[in-house]
């Protein structure tokens, strides 16, 4: 309706009472209602008017065009310019090089362009022998003998003093510590 509460109808009501009187508000609301209806009536015929003018004049075109403007979509618009046949779209949403697991498991379905590897400057090595599962002890070859272990190591001509443990330091090379001892506590005079 025009978005009234019942408070504010109920307001409206003690009013009508008071300024119209209780005997006339019956009469009153009988007159208001056949205005509203008479209202109504005009405005359908109004709209039946303006309609059958639209139809003479052959305005189909105008209302088609309208309802275009209420519908106007510029990334559309923008998508049909740019991507006209379609190819930028396909790449975003097709596979263009396929899924090989996917393609291998499914043979009878193309996803994408056939995976070809780039052709390489260097021939294939070979692929390595296969080792048997089980060797018979007898038929190993010997194996080689182990490099000889390094010389002993050289002491260095200098270490510096921050880097000598101080187990290998001897006694006598240590500085002795001065050691204070606090003087005698004298007992209380009794003064």
């Amino acid at each position: 309706m025009l978005g009234l509460d019942w408070s504010e109808l109920a307001l409206i009501a003690v009013v009508a009472v008071v300024v119209i009187g209780p005997k006339d508000l019956p009469d009153a609301v009988r007159g208001i209602a056949k205005g509203i209806q008479k209202l109504r009536r005009m405005a359908g015929e109004f709209q039946g008017q303006v309609d059958e003018v639209v139809r003479e004049a052959k305005l189909e075109d105008v209302r088609n065009s309208i309802n275009e403007i209420r519908n106007f979509n510029v990334r559309d618009i923008v998508e049909k310019e740019i991507d006209k046949d379609g190819s930028i779209r396909k790449t975003f949403t097709e596979d263009p090089i396929g899924n090989p697991l996917r393609d291998a498991f499914n043979a009878d379905s193309v996803h994408g362009a056939a995976v070809t590897p780039p052709p390489s400057a260097m021939p294939a090595a070979p692929p390595p022998p296969v080792a048997p599962a089980f060797v018979p002890p007898g038929t190993l070859p010997p194996l080689p003998e182990p490099p000889p272990p390094p010389a002993a190591a050289v002491p260095p001509a200098f270490v510096p003093p921050a880097s000598v443990p101080p187990a290998s330091v001897p006694p006598a090379a240590i500085p002795p510590v001065a050691t204070v001892t606090p003087p005698p506590a004298s007992p209380p005079s009794a003064a």
